[in-house]
């Protein structure tokens, strides 16, 4: 704040500068005085790009993963999950909390798909790195799409929301330039 007020104070005429402190102070004043993650706050255009630049953690979205002991994960209870639930409930509206246990997903890894299979089978269960990775995604609004040629098919992640013409240029900036079509098919169709 401090270089952006002296910055102001030198050149006062400079409304762009003017208009950029007080978006920042209004910002400060979201997470100093109502004590809130910005991603709470109602923001016009102007200073959602300025929170862009800002990159700050409270606009981040976030997934909760919660490790548990393989026995309580396996029997679906630990005394802290309704609690941290709540919490997340309360503090964090909208993020997501996922109950997993690291020591059964160590084991799972070390072992061969029938040993894996028959486990999940035995105990009931079945592995959280799926689903982690699909909230992450989720989280930070990120999607995939394929492309396939007669020699390979290649996954890209991309943003969601983006055109064709957009995602393609994560190809390569030519596709996005010289765009013509594209066949979009769903990955669930297959």
């Amino acid at each position: 704040l401090e270089p952006l007020k002296k910055e102001v104070a030198r050149d006062g005429k400079a409304k762009e500068k003017k208009d950029r402190l007080e978006m920042t102070l209004k910002i400060h004043a979201w997470l100093t005085e109502e004590k809130k993650d910005v991603r709470f706050g109602q923001w016009n255009t102007k200073e959602v790009d300025l929170l862009n630049e800002y990159n700050l953690l409270t606009g981040k979205p976030g997934v909760y993963l919660v490790n548990m002991s393989e026995k309580d994960f396996l029997r679906k209870k630990n005394k802290w999950l309704p609690k941290l639930k709540a919490w997340i409930d309360e503090q964090r509206p909208g993020e997501r909390m996922i109950p997993y246990s690291a020591g059964m997903e160590a084991k799972l890894f070390e072992m061969n798909d029938e040993e894996k299979k028959a486990y999940c089978e035995e105990n009931n269960t079945q592995s959280q790195m799926g689903k982690i990775v699909t909230e992450g995604y989720h989280a930070l609004s990120l999607i995939h799409f394929y492309t396939c040629g007669p020699d390979e098919v290649k996954c890209w992640t991309i943003r969601d929301g983006w055109t064709a013409p957009k995602a393609a240029g994560t190809i390569h900036t030519d596709f996005e330039r010289g765009f013509i079509k594209a066949e979009v098919y769903n990955f669930k169709d297959f």
